[in-house]
């Protein structure tokens, strides 16, 4: 293994500047290439050996499974005996679904809506339809679906497909009305050709219109029902190739089912109607009835209704059959909600749906269409969800979906993802959250049951946790690649509701949702949570197992930052640090809110966007709020978004940020440490003597408009919502530096014109507030605050958008004082770090090289009442040992933002490795995790590239470009976590999680569930004598001397193109190139070989055998003429 030399530098012997002891601009000189050390002009070097385990053979990416409501989708199809489910989507996508864990998701290369699905029941094989008229075959027998088969149709377009059961001929109609059929096994079109003007009758002068309706007769398979839109049906005779009958009406036809008994069929029309056709009386409808039309007098026609969409005749051997429907309301209840409705006899029920039905299926015990039915489910697909209606109980309840298929109930506005968390906290969240779940679900288990899943060698417990629009957050078990929801909480709880009034005059961010979840932080060990919503606001909750009945604690920070001072700074009149006392709230409760009136008018201030419940609240067991932080409005100026936050249980301290500046809150006192502006953090001696200027617009970044877009197309009703955490991208202009910074500054160091300001905060309204300098990122940890400090202490680290790294330093009472009483003092170190671009994480590492993991508190119930209040002392976890804290000690920083990443020594503040990341583009997301028992640092880029670097020394380990930024929704989203584990919202309504870990990708398989499992399909009823001798001719019909190649000739080559599929063996032979391609030529050429040597041997063996027999033959000749003399010749 290679090893790596970190050089230390002992703290008062280094030999640079006296003005770069604050800046690591003198300590960022050498190379710009990654993994290079910076001296930094040290006189005395300790060198240390740090080991790293992590190569790139460690990396690689991999999608592994997709959870969530499939987006946009249009249509469904059932596996009767294997009791598997698939969806198509808009989008080309298939979600095959059977029992909890099985749970597939495959994609059309071509992007094409899925129109159609066809299971071949109990083969492991599936037929999609999509609407560039190609017909594709996937193979259900491996984990990954692949496609075997595909044909493509280039003259006409395929608008309906039908499979008779136990059949290996597919009848495809088409948008002209002609009927043709595929051989599903070679997927080879037959010459069998049902054309349009044969099907109908010659008098006919109309057009058909396209095939809407397709299925062979229940009594007799060689018959074929034919549905055209146009009203009429065709009842073809396959062998004799005539139409045996036509059935005509004068409404458009939209689906057709039989009666099990093969005589009878019905049909729905665009008029609300149903109609009951008799094969003995084709003339006219055996029964005609609009199920929801108004019944008039006699001799009128009845008032037409909505289109019935389709319509589903199912029978039951013991009592009346289910006549199922969607669509049909009468147009007179246009504010009536989408519904299914069921026909069970006399009794009609009417099933409300929350979103519009795209379809649905009935559910029944046999796959045989000549037997009854019996119907014990209906799988109705919605436009934003799936459920299932149990029609075994007369009051039609629904059954609990298994699957997570309520993320998008809200939209999702942030996520967090954590894995190998303490295990007890999902049983925890679990029992926490089942006692809220709804009642009223069926008593029967789910019955899409099929497939087999087991958990897999991955065991480790993994939490991801999805904020949403409405302020709900929702806490999710991702463990063993499944998803089951464990708890919700909602935030709005803890505010008044909104008048309908008063919405406007309440909350001007945002013109809806105000209670919209930003950012959220979580500990896990500590249990203790904190949200910041999109109105500017901070609520801390603690986790207990006790239902309480308390006061909502509150509190009110000022924070602006001054643009005039900024503008025109006075160091030597102006303090570097207001008076805190000036910071403070003047009450906790919202009762003392004042508005300021000047002879304008009214202007707003010092008032919070929401008002926090005055009144005691009760709290359910749970997450119970413990401290609400508003920011208020300032001069008519509404308060900023919050751009960063950050928690610590150990010190009982939270601090969060915008683009005005920084507020401390110690939430166990219960009161604000610091509120400060951005420019004050730097005391008078700012580097950069900041002055904002207008940005200069032709050289706006061009990513910014571009993602600003993004959000608009996948959430257009929601861009005035939640606007975007990334604002514009705009370059600074040159500034003067100070001559300590330029003396000391490396090659490498970004010049001012060089960096990119993002600022955070959406609500900033005119361009020079475009300028601030936003608080992009904040971390706690134990560190050392200043260069010369010995020993660790508690700080805050602080970054910036403008690439700079203040340290704050944490004044905490001794562990032997009371925490609840002393009081906590908080003041900045002046120590500064600089990058170029907005900061994004921080991390450290001691000096074996570990990750050093922040502090945190032993989670404790607060209102445990078993417990003694007056001798319990608080627990806290240091997650480092005593001898790091020894003089002369050192620790790794590692600080990554947008453009690069470095990595630091303190507290000689020595940036030893520097690597720049991306140049034209910007990271969105970057995160420090632990694979391997080893730390590295994941990025994932704008121009959607993943890179994974080792730590400490900054090696590219992975660089893939795998997803481009297509909207706002992945920046938002996207996070990585431990194990080589990542996630993002692929679409609004499901997550997709990502791999970048060589070992998951290869133990991929065995952790997915099977889709195909061996079960013996069920036998046929027996029909008895008198029904097999005159019930029809289906079972000695043939399709394969019918529509085969022998009698029914080739088809066209120019009408369809047969496609091998990269799962089959043409398509495996096609992509056999590269290294595999040789191996496989390798292993067909040695075999060649053998068989040829197989045959050489045979002929010699032969050859043998023949001359073993002439040499016998001559032998018994010599024997025979070997006494005789010659004249007897």
């Amino acid at each position: 293994m290679k090893k790596f030399n970190f050089r230390k530098v002992l703290d008062g012997l280094t030999a640079s500047a006296p003005g770069s002891g604050g800046s690591s601009g003198g300590n960022s000189g050498g190379g710009a290439g990654s993994g290079s050390i910076h001296p930094g002009g040290t006189a005395g070097v300790l060198r240390e050996e740090i080991q790293e385990t992590l190569t790139s053979e460690y990396f690689q990416i991999c999608k592994t499974v997709r959870h969530g409501f499939p987006y946009q989708p249009t249509t469904l199809a059932f596996d009767p005996v294997q009791k598997i489910l698939a969806i198509g989507t808009r989008t080309g996508a298939i979600r095959i679904l059977g029992r909890p864990g099985v749970d597939c998701y495959c994609q059309h290369e071509s992007g094409a809506a899925v129109l159609q699905l066809q299971f071949l029941i109990n083969e492991g094989a599936l037929v999609s339809a999509s609407s560039d008229d190609t017909l594709h075959l996937w193979n259900l027998r491996q984990k990954r679906p692949a496609i075997l088969h595909s044909l493509k149709f280039n003259r006409e377009r395929i608008t309906y497909c039908h499979l008779p059961f136990q059949s290996k001929w597919l009848y495809v109609g088409t948008e002209r009305g002609n009927t043709h059929i595929v051989n599903i096994e070679s997927f080879i079109l037959s010459g069998y050709v049902i054309m349009w003007n044969k099907a109908i009758e010659l008098s006919t002068k109309t057009h058909p219109g396209p095939v809407v309706h397709l299925s062979d007769s229940p009594r007799d398979e060689g018959k074929l029902l034919i549905g055209y839109e146009n009203g009429t049906v065709v009842f073809w005779d396959l062998k004799s190739k005539r139409a045996e009958l036509r059935v005509y009406y004068d409404e458009a036809i939209h689906s057709i089912d039989w009666h099990h008994e093969g005589k009878q069929f019905m049909c729905s029309h665009s008029d609300g109607s149903l109609t009951l056709w008799n094969l003995k009386n084709p003339s006219r409808p055996f029964q005609t009835t609009i199920p929801h039309g108004k019944s008039q007098r006699e001799g009128r026609k009845s008032e037409s209704c909505k289109p019935i969409l389709k319509v589903e005749y199912k029978t039951c051997r013991n009592s009346e059959p289910f006549i199922i429907f969607s669509g049909g309301l009468s147009y007179d209840k246009a504010c009536r909600r989408p519904s299914l409705t069921i026909m069970h006899g006399k009794a009609i029920t009417v099933l409300e749906m929350d979103h519009p039905i795209v379809e649905f299926l009935t559910l029944c015990e046999t796959p045989y269409p000549n037997e009854f039915q019996e119907p014990y489910a209906v799988a109705v697909l919605l436009e934003k969800d799936l459920i299932v209606v149990d029609l075994t109980q007369t009051n039609f309840p629904i059954f609990e979906n298994p699957y997570p298929m309520d993320i998008h109930e809200s939209p999702v506005t942030c996520t967090a993802y954590f894995a190998d968390c303490p295990p007890d906290l999902i049983l925890v969240l679990y029992s926490i959250g089942v006692k809220h779940k709804k009642q009223g679900y069926s008593t029967k288990e789910w019955p899409v049951s099929g497939g087999a899943w087991n958990l897999g060698a991955q065991t480790y417990p993994e939490i991801i946790i999805t904020g949403h629009a409405d302020g709900s957050i929702k806490f999710w078990d991702a463990s063993a690649m499944t998803l089951q929801m464990l708890y919700k909480l909602k935030t709005s709880k803890v505010f008044e509701k909104q008048k309908i009034g008063d919405g406007k005059q309440a909350c001007e961010i945002v013109e809806e949702d105000p209670f919209a979840v930003q950012m959220i932080y979580w500990c896990p060990e500590s249990r203790i949570f904190c949200v910041s919503g999109v109105s500017a606001y901070v609520i801390i909750y603690k986790f207990s197992r006790h239902e309480i009945t308390t006061e909502i604690v509150s509190l009110e920070v000022r924070l602006q930052c001054d643009v005039e001072d900024i503008i025109t700074p006075e160091p030597e009149t102006s303090p570097p640090f207001p008076d805190l006392s000036s910071q403070l709230p003047s009450s906790r409760s919202l009762s003392g809110s004042t508005n300021t009136v000047s002879s304008e008018g009214i202007t707003k201030d010092s008032i919070p966007c929401l008002n926090v419940k005055t009144r005691p609240v009760r709290m359910p067991p749970g997450y119970q709020a413990d401290l609400v932080i508003q920011l208020v409005w300032v001069d008519g100026e509404p308060p900023q978004q919050i751009t960063s936050l950050a928690i610590s249980s150990a010190y009982g301290i939270v601090a969060f940020g915008n683009c005005n500046g920084l507020v401390i809150v110690d939430f166990i006192q219960k009161t604000v440490l610091l509120s400060m502006g951005t420019i004050d953090l730097y005391r008078s001696s700012d580097l950069y003597q900041r002055q904002p200027r207008s940005p200069r617009k032709n050289k706006q970044f061009i990513a910014d408009n571009f993602c600003m877009r993004g959000l608009s197309n996948f959430y257009p009703d929601l861009t005035k919502r939640i606007r975007t955490s990334y604002q514009s991208l705009t370059e600074l202009n040159d500034s003067p530096v100070p001559l300590e910074l330029e003396r000391c500054k490396s090659p490498t160091s970004e010049n001012r014109e060089n960096a990119y300001n993002r600022s955070r905060s959406s609500s900033i309204s005119s361009i020079d507030k475009d300028s601030k300098e936003a608080v992009t990122a904040l971390y706690f940890m134990e560190s050392f605050a200043r260069k010369n400090d010995s020993t660790i202490s508690p700080c805050l680290f602080v970054g910036t958008s403008l690439g700079m790294v203040l340290v704050i330093s944490l004044n905490l009472p001794s562990a032997e004082e009371p925490r609840f009483t002393e009081p906590v003092m908080v003041l900045p170190s002046g120590t500064f770090l600089s990058l170029k671009g907005a900061v994004l994480t921080f991390s450290c590492m001691d000096r074996t090289g570990s990750l050093m993991q922040p502090p945190y508190e032993v989670w404790r119930d607060p209102n445990n009442t078993d417990e003694n209040e007056k001798t319990w002392k608080r627990k806290l976890v240091m997650n480092y040992s005593s001898s790091s804290q020894e003089i002369g000690d050192h620790q790794y920083t590692i600080i990554c933002s947008e453009k690069q990443a470095k990595v630091f020594s303190l507290p000689s503040q020595t940036c030893l490795y520097v690597h720049n990341i991306t140049e034209t583009s910007f990271i969105l997301q970057a995160n420090v995790v632990v694979m391997c028992n080893s730390a590295c640092l994941a990025c994932f880029c704008a121009n959607g590239h993943i890179m994974i670097m080792s730590l400490p020394s900054l090696r590219p380990m992975l660089d893939v470009n795998y997803l481009p930024l297509t909207d706002m929704r992945i920046a938002r989203t996207f996070c990585f976590t431990n194990e080589g584990q990542a996630l993002y919202l692929v679409s609004p309504t499901e997550i997709q999680r990502l791999t970048y870990s060589q070992e998951m990708c290869d133990n991929i398989q065995d952790m997915l569930g099977d889709l195909f499992t061996p079960i013996e399909t069920p036998e046929a009823q027996n029909r008895g004598f008198l029904k097999g001798l005159f019930g029809g001719s289906g079972q000695t019909f043939d399709r394969e001397e019918l529509f085969g190649e022998a009698s029914a000739g080739k088809a066209s080559r120019s009408l369809a193109q047969h496609i091998p599929g990269p799962g089959s063996i043409e398509g495996m032979k096609g992509a056999a190139g590269g290294v595999m391609g040789e191996l496989t030529r390798a292993r067909i050429a040695l075999d060649e070989r053998g068989q040829r040597l197989g045959e050489l041997e045979e002929k010699t063996a032969g050859m043998m055998t023949s001359a073993e027999a002439f040499s016998k033959h001559a032998h018994e000749l010599m024997l025979k003429y070997k006494d005789k003399k010659w004249y007897q010749f």
